[in-house]
């Protein structure tokens, strides 16, 4: 009898893919070049500042009518992804503090209630030669006048309310993603109804 070796096993691919953000092409990329390197990418400068900015934000809920869902408010940003209201901390303000403006600003909410701080994300990006990292603080954040409508601010190309499982679809950062899911547990725990 022949001895089969066992079959390499595949990995069994993850049911939600983590998105990247790529970052913008050139205006003159030329898709057509055979070469790895397109001589039309230009080196970037090189980072001459690290530069912290301490921002914060909530997730804004509400129960559905029936109170047996969730809804979550997101807004869009100008480049289309998914997220929570959210800003930077200003001299002299909180965390919680921010988080109340932010909302106010970016989703014209006014009536809310800061129920909890649910955590913070750390992430990084560049912005010319400076190397940014942002840290937000993030709160678990009731909206009290179910017929406050929100509205969005101009830079933005969306906001509206989505059913929890949308939003969790919907969202575009999976540090924001893993916050909604402690944030549903505890609402659904009663903590805050």
């Amino acid at each position: 009898m022949q001895s089969q070796t066992p079959r390499s096993r595949k990995k069994p691919t993850p049911k939600r893919l983590t998105r990247k953000i790529p970052e913008a092409l050139p205006d003159k990329y030329d898709e057509t070049s055979n070469s790895k390197h397109p001589k039309n990418f230009r080196k970037k400068p090189a980072i001459q500042e690290i530069v912290r900015e301490p921002t914060s934000g909530g997730i804004v809920f509400r129960l559905t009518p029936d109170s047996k869902d969730i809804e979550v408010l997101l807004i869009q940003d100008s480049k289309n992804r998914w997220t929570i209201p959210k800003g930077h901390i200003e001299q002299g303000e909180t965390a919680k503090q921010t988080a109340i403006r932010e909302i106010g600003e970016e989703a014209g909410l006014l009536h809310i209630q800061v129920l909890t701080w649910l955590g913070k994300i750390h992430f990084k990006y560049r912005r010319l030669d400076k190397l940014v990292l942002m840290t937000t603080q993030v709160y678990l954040v009731r909206a009290v006048d179910k017929s406050e409508t929100p509205t969005k601010e101009k830079w933005m190309n969306g906001i509206r309310w989505f059913k929890f499982n949308d939003a969790l679809e919907a969202i575009e950062y999976e540090d924001i993603e893993k916050l909604m899911l402690i944030a549903k547990k505890k609402i659904r725990a009663g903590e805050f109804n």
